[in-house]
């Protein structure tokens, strides 16, 4: 069976995303998240050579790129690493994600690097907040340097990678939060636009949705393996 390596969101941790890879698991998925180090202010270019090396060597599989780091996971699928067999994009972007994204990145670069529960509750979780969510949350944040997400944040908010799109040459899936207060929805009308062979599901949730929704992604990111020409 084809396996998912999880390319994280903005925290870069892989805790965040173990409830999502046990259910693809559950479902015959192997399936892992490749954790970002805390403490490595870097870019898109510099978590490329952190993680093409942690890809699977022997076997196939799907790369998911979740919000942050969907520029980076269009940035390896372009390239066509060997044993890639499909890419996934959550709620993430190729390219501006927010109006305004260019004087964002200038201002991200002196804003605190953490928010207050209430806004990352309203803002990433939204209504299916759980108390264990959002604590696990601001856990995860808090084990990052202020100076790493600041780095993060920067990197999302100048992306460019939309002249990769048409270089994917590999079937795509794009999930798409129907609540997403965080990411402009013209972000992921141009991923459908650009890759050749995608398709879209809209899910019910907030802009966390591997988070929120675990298992209705992890039974859609199945069957989209099942699909896939070994």
């Amino acid at each position: 069976m084809t396996g998912v390596v999880i390319l994280p969101g903005l925290d870069g941790a892989a805790v965040l995303r173990e409830p999502f890879c046990a259910h693809l698991r559950r479902l015959g998925v192997p399936a892992r998240a490749i954790a970002y180090p805390a403490d490595l202010a870097s870019g898109y270019g510099e978590l490329e050579s952190f993680v093409r090396p942690r890809l699977p060597a022997d076997r196939p599989f799907v790369l998911l790129g979740e919000s942050f780091s969907g520029p980076l996971a269009i940035r390896i699928a372009a390239r066509a690493p060997a044993g890639l067999a499909g890419l996934v994009l959550s709620t993430t972007f190729a390219g501006s994600p927010v109006p305004l994204s260019r004087l964002l990145a200038a201002l991200a670069r002196f804003a605190p690097a953490r928010l207050p529960e209430v806004a990352l509750s309203w803002l990433l979780l939204g209504r299916q907040t759980t108390p264990e969510q959002l604590c696990s949350m601001r856990d995860v944040l808090g084990a990052v340097s202020p100076a790493v997400l600041r780095a993060r944040a920067v990197a999302a908010l100048q992306a460019d990678v939309a002249a990769l799109l048409p270089a994917v040459s590999v079937p795509a899936l794009c999930l798409r939060a129907t609540h997403d207060r965080l990411l402009a929805g013209s972000a992921q009308r141009a991923l459908m636009n650009g890759l050749p062979r995608a398709r879209m599901l809209e899910a019910p949730g907030p802009h966390c949705l591997l988070q929120t929704a675990a298992g209705l992604c992890a039974r859609a990111v199945a069957d989209f393996c099942a699909d896939l020409v070994p």
